[in-house]
């Protein structure tokens, strides 16, 4: 059993079957302390989930907001009441035109089967009761790249599976992605990375220095990392920022001190103020 005061990032490989709440849950028995999440994945689905260990679950806001890869496979000609093959299947026989997803800045309405509130209410609830909701929220989210994985020779058949490689802006709902081919739902999910986070790194557990490491780093000497460490904000006329960043620049920074993450600062004119402290002052 690891200790209590163990803080990191553990890069985790769901199984297909189980939520992310249990697979936190069997973290929490297993490891002991505090242990968050960054992220959760359908049961369905695998693949990466961020476990957050310790005084590391004070990051999750850094790791939610990393956009995310998946190998998304559509099975084509069929329609599911929840875009996902737990959902009522009926074959239609409906194919697309062509293989192709869209990308860019697009429109996604929340899907029924999300934990999104409406009225107070979750939206699974309303679905698991047989019920639909025109008030579900319709969000922006952003499709940086959508490509199909080894193309059919041949002319496409009812229930044939196609497999794209999709990297979305946090808050995209893949399974609403895949549902844009037409007659299509996603018949397996697995994400591949979160960031820089990737499947390759399965089982470790990331310090929280390298699990932020796509954060502009401000190296700090003895004494500003236990002024930090106490809370305190910071001239940044005394760090060296940075190439190209300019007082006021928005965005986050890792401060850091040997190799230690100190704490996340945002710059404020001319001064950084600390947002999350991760060692605090001895």
């Amino acid at each position: 059993m690891a200790a209590e005061n163990e803080n990191g990032v553990l890069v985790f490989d769901k199984p297909a079957g189980v939520t992310s709440h249990d697979v936190v849950a069997g973290v929490r028995r297993e490891r002991g302390g505090k242990v968050g999440h960054a992220g959760t994945l359908d049961p369905f689905a695998t693949g990466v989930l961020t476990i957050l260990l310790g005084r590391a679950t004070r990051l999750q806001r850094y790791l939610l907001e990393l956009p995310k890869t998946y190998l998304a496979t559509a099975r084509l000609g069929w329609k599911s009441t929840t875009g996902d093959p737990d959902g009522q299947l009926e074959e239609t026989g409906v194919l697309p035109d062509r293989l192709e997803l869209p990308t860019g800045c697009i429109r996604q309405m929340v899907p029924m089967t999300s934990a999104v509130k409406v009225e107070g209410e979750r939206l699974y609830k309303r679905a698991h009761r047989g019920e639909e909701s025109d008030e579900r929220p319709v969000r922006e989210v952003e499709i940086y790249r959508a490509e199909l994985q080894d193309p059919p020779a041949s002319p496409l058949e009812s229930g044939q599976e196609v497999t794209f490689e999709v990297e979305v802006s946090s808050g995209t709902y893949v399974r609403t992605l895949i549902e844009t081919l037409d007659d299509a739902y996603c018949s397996a999910l697995r994400r591949t990375a979160v960031g820089p986070l990737d499947i390759s790194r399965a089982g470790t557990v990331l310090t929280p220095l390298e699990a932020l490491s796509f954060l502009p780093r401000v190296e700090l000497d003895e004494a500003q990392a236990r002024a930090i460490g106490y809370g305190q904000k910071l001239d940044a006329g005394m760090v060296s920022l940075p190439s190209g960043i300019q007082p006021g620049s928005p965005g986050s920074f890792a401060l850091v001190h040997g190799d230690n993450l100190i704490a996340v600062a945002r710059l404020e004119e001319s001064v950084l103020r600390p947002e999350v402290v991760l060692v605090p002052s001895s």
